[in-house]
């Protein structure tokens, strides 16, 4: 069924007042303080429609509506009106990122307090995907005791917290050969390119195929997302919020934000294009608890991956203002690596 013009413009109204307020909105409050022009009468017959269409619910026979998950999908793709940050949020996010380096390790804490600032909802992000990481360098250091440290150089970071056992016969000369050979093999290869090689080649590593078999092993363990890289900021601004008055609406709340796991599958699944995705838990097929919406956004700068970041909340959160932040935290971060790069160019020129 198409929806009028009118009805539109009643659902608008009433998302926006109950995100403000979390007060179901009443027919009469609409014909009052919006819709001057048209009776409550006509204002409660057309809640009633969009009650029967799915866009609104009632808790009792005599109270106001509110949206339901329907409706705020709605409100986000047809109803919803773009926003603008204040000079204040924008100075904000300037000075937050005017002196950050362009590690990428170093930046998402950053930028998940600032999302979490700026909302005052919880944020989370996880950083890049380490599969693409092109492989500069691999070294495997004797530790003694059967152990050597793989150290892994990639063109994001340096990985080196990776033990591997070799065998107890296997001299410091003959690990240091090994090493070298394995570099030389997964030198340029991605991390995702490197861990899926097969048992063919393996076979022609002789005495070092154990050895290899250990790299590649601890080169699957890279692929996934690490504690590390994924961060939560602001847990506790959730219970500013009505709704986690309600200790079931808590306990869901938790079980998702005290898993990095449960994290990492809700937001590591994104595109790799800057844009702005919204789960809403009880209207899509999300692992999203069913009373809250998680909205994301993936952000890419100067060819590199920075990670997905976004926020987790009430349904009935601001999505005007959290889809603002994301996509002007976006626009900092591009022009804090686009000036790093700059940075850099200028100086190999001068050299």
């Amino acid at each position: 069924m198409k929806m009028s013009d009118r009805k539109k413009k009643i659902l608008q109204i009433v998302v926006d007042e109950y995100i403000n307020s979390a007060v179901p909105v009443s027919s009469k409050s609409i014909a009052e303080k919006h819709l001057t022009d048209v009776s409550s009468a006509t204002v409660r017959n057309e809640l009633a429609s969009l009650e029967e269409l799915g866009y609104l619910t009632q808790f009792h026979t005599s109270g106001g509506r509110v949206p339901s998950p329907q409706a705020y999908r709605f409100y986000i793709e047809e109803l919803m009106e773009k926003g603008g940050l204040s000079e204040r949020d924008l100075d904000y996010i300037h000075e937050a990122f005017s002196h950050k380096s362009n590690d990428v390790e170093h930046l998402i804490k950053d930028v998940a307090k600032v999302i979490s600032d700026l909302t005052d909802y919880t944020s989370v992000a996880i950083g890049p995907r380490a599969e693409e990481e092109k492989i500069r360098n691999l070294a495997l250091l004797a530790c003694g005791d059967g152990r050597a440290l793989l150290v892994i150089v990639t063109g994001e970071r340096i990985l080196r917290d990776s033990f591997i056992e070799i065998p107890e016969n296997m001299t410091e000369e003959d690990l240091e050969n090994a090493s070298h050979v394995i570099a030389k093999l997964f030198e340029g290869k991605s991390l995702s390119e490197a861990k899926d090689v097969e048992d063919e080649v393996l076979a022609e590593f002789g005495q070092y195929r154990q050895v290899m078999r250990e790299v590649i092993d601890a080169l699957k363990m890279y692929t996934r997302p690490r504690d590390e890289d994924v961060v939560l900021s602001g847990a506790e601004k959730i219970f500013k919020h009505p709704e986690y008055e309600d200790i079931g609406n808590v306990k869901n709340f938790l079980s998702v934000i005290s898993s990095k796991d449960k994290i990492a599958e809700l937001i590591g699944d994104e595109d790799d294009e800057i844009q702005i995705n919204v789960k809403i838990g009880s209207c899509d097929d999300a692992d999203v608890p069913e009373d809250c919406s998680l909205v994301t956004a993936t952000y890419s700068a100067g060819g590199k991956n920075l990670g997905t970041y976004g926020v987790i909340g009430p349904i009935r959160m601001d999505y005007t203002k959290v889809i603002t932040v994301l996509e002007n935290v976006g626009k900092a971060l591009e022009g804090l690596i686009s000036n790093k790069n700059k940075e850099k160019d200028d100086k190999d020129e001068k050299k």
